[in-house]
């Protein structure tokens, strides 16, 4: 890798730290909506119906929601019918320091049978499916100009290339699959298949270059008649756009909220169940393998016991010893195996403002990004479930 490019990467990331410092001094919820191709990239059409008009259509009517939502700024890598490379639209979300980029689209194949929906977070995959979803939407860069250069080699058919520039983003995993399985229990409330059965993987180019949780929504097949035909319709786009609006609305709230929801009338609004990603052919249910302590209190744990908070620290592929050396200094660490990624977390109280001052803790050494999550009786659970025991 080019020095030169991993300056660029340092400096990017820094940045994005930055924004969730930002965040707290603000108090104001940053979202990145991208509507897929535009002006002379048409994207998929099928039946007279146009891919880049939809997303736009869609884009627009998740922004009107959201920006009727307290403490929500959005910001748009296009309003209207124009072509943005790919790297750019990243990069508007990146200097807006966007708390969440999300990137929307419309799915297509030869077989007009299939339908259903797919929500994706940025990663390499052994699937062949997603691999083909990423050359797809990836080769759009090939009608930007000098994108060989300006892509440092990349090749839009061989998504395994960009291997090598995945590592600095192993921070945001954990929060973009929050994100996008709140996304698709919005759209299962909706009574749409869910393809595969969970959040996919695969390596997005445009995914890639945003350095934030992130994800991108295949709202259906527009090859399908008559899923394309709802993906056209007045009506079909508002019930989308709704979906997509409560996911988001939801995500802010369980990270980024005090613990008083914002009020959000539209539904649909459902219990978010975690999912895995699907990146086997057989479907993994999510582990988690905590020590020996946190097991033992699992077992032994009533439906009466009190809620207990951590600081999620950071999630990564590469095992770290629990010692303080290895996270600034900060004692108390503990580790979590989920979805082939190791997360650590620091403390553990059954007290929210202790929690929110060890959180405050945490970002003074450094963890910017760190956030709080919550179990009973050893499972996951939302902060504002825990909040409410």
């Amino acid at each position: 890798m080019h020095i030169t490019f991993k300056i660029k990467i340092l400096v990017t990331f820094f940045l994005t730290a930055v924004s969730f410092s930002a965040y707290s001094q603000s108090n104001v919820f940053r979202v990145t909506l991208d509507a897929g191709h535009g002006a002379h990239d048409f994207g998929a059409v099928y039946n007279g119906h146009v891919e880049k008009n939809i997303a736009l259509a869609v884009v627009l009517k998740v922004g009107k929601i959201l920006e009727a939502t307290p403490k929500v700024d959005v910001i748009y890598t296009r309003k209207t019918d124009v072509f943005i490379d790919l790297v750019e639209r990243a990069n508007i979300a990146n200097r807006a320091d966007a708390n969440i980029f999300v990137s929307i689209h419309c799915n297509a194949n030869r077989n007009t049978a299939g339908f259903g929906t797919e929500t994706y977070v940025m990663g390499l995959s052994k699937v062949a499916s997603n691999m083909e979803a990423a050359k797809k939407e990836n080769s759009v860069i090939t009608l930007e100009k000098d994108y060989k250069q300006k892509y440092e080699g990349f090749d839009p058919n061989s998504p395994e290339t960009m291997i090598g520039m995945t590592l600095m983003q192993e921070e945001y995993l954990d929060n973009s699959i929050s994100l996008a399985s709140k996304v698709e229990d919005a759209f299962g409330a909706l009574g749409k298949k869910i393809r595969g059965g969970g959040v996919k993987q695969a390596p997005f180019m445009v995914l890639h270059k945003a350095y934030m949780p992130r994800v991108l929504i295949e709202m259906g097949f527009i090859s399908n008649f008559e899923e394309g035909n709802i993906l056209d319709s007045e009506e079909g786009q508002n019930e989308i756009a709704t979906a997509i609006a409560s996911a988001i609305i939801s995500y802010k709230n369980e990270y980024y909220g005090n613990g008083e929801p914002e009020t959000f009338d539209t539904k649909p609004s459902q219990k978010i169940i975690e999912k895995p990603i699907r990146d086997t052919v057989a479907l993994v249910k999510p582990k988690l393998n905590f020590n020996a302590a946190e097991q033992k209190t699992a077992a032994q744990g009533t439906d009466n016991s009190p809620a207990l908070f951590k600081v999620q620290l950071s999630a990564s592929i590469n095992k770290l010893e629990l010692q303080p050396r290895n996270f600034k200094g900060l004692k108390n660490i503990s580790m979590a195996y989920e979805n082939s990624v190791y997360k650590y977390m620091y403390g553990e109280t059954a007290d929210y403002e202790e929690a929110k001052k060890q959180l405050q803790e945490a970002k003074q050494k450094g963890y910017n990004y760190a956030f709080l999550i919550a179990f009973k009786n050893g499972k996951k659970i939302s902060i504002q479930e825990a909040i409410k025991n």
